[in-house]
């Protein structure tokens, strides 16, 4: 059992710190092709131990759909934000020593309503990718869901994040606060849409797959 938590960690860990490092750092407009890859390929090595999850809303949608036990829930979720927190500064501390990184990037606060709104579409489409490449049986043992997930977030981004910046993530959410590149005002509205996606995710799938 802590095997699977400890994968989960160490996806979430280095993808929090692709999100800081990628952001603050020099990577500009490819930001969100960093990010989309290295979950693509956590989820690809840490697949087959814990499902690959590496945030709570896809956690939350995994387990409301059937395919992750009650007991193993705390202790995901608490891997995935251990995660994102020890690599929001690891993070800060690398991304100031990048040469020609910015100091500091923080968004305002930004409207709760479309802040929702854009947090729960893309959570949504991230879970339900989640479900429909990685826990379905009619794509059971394919080797193409870890390229469906992270281009799902790259997509994401650039769709969303100029509302938010696309966290679509708890655990992102969490350590991008406390990296200072979003307000923790905008907490709230990060983890309602996520959330929110995460639980609507899960039922659509139920209800268009039914007990398959």
């Amino acid at each position: 059992m802590m095997k699977k938590y400890l994968v989960e960690f160490i996806g979430t860990f280095f993808l929090v710190l692709t999100v800081i490092v990628a952001v603050r750092g020099t990577a500009g407009s490819l930001a969100p092709i960093a990010i989309g890859s290295i979950l693509m390929v956590m989820v690809y090595a840490g697949g087959h131990i814990s499902g690959g999850h590496y945030n709570p809303a896809v956690t939350l949608g995994v387990w409301l759909r059937g395919k992750c036990q009650t007991s193993d829930v705390p202790g995901y979720i608490i891997a995935q934000l251990l995660g994102g927190v020890i690599a929001a500064f690891l993070g800060v501390y690398l991304a100031t020593n990048i040469s020609g990184a910015a100091e500091t990037i923080t968004m305002g606060t930004f409207d709760f309503t479309s802040g929702v709104l854009a947090e729960f579409l893309g959570t949504f489409a991230l879970v339900w990718v989640v479900l429909n490449t990685a826990t379905a049986k009619g794509t059971s043992g394919n080797s193409f869901y870890g390229l469906a997930i992270g281009f799902t977030i790259v997509a994401g981004i650039y769709g969303l994040g100029g509302i938010t910046g696309g966290a679509f993530n708890p655990a992102v959410a969490v350590g991008i606060s406390l990296a200072k590149m979003t307000s923790w005002a905008n907490l709230s509205a990060f983890l309602v849409g996520q959330i929110a996606a995460g639980i609507s995710a899960a039922l659509t799938f139920k209800y268009i797959n039914g007990d398959k």
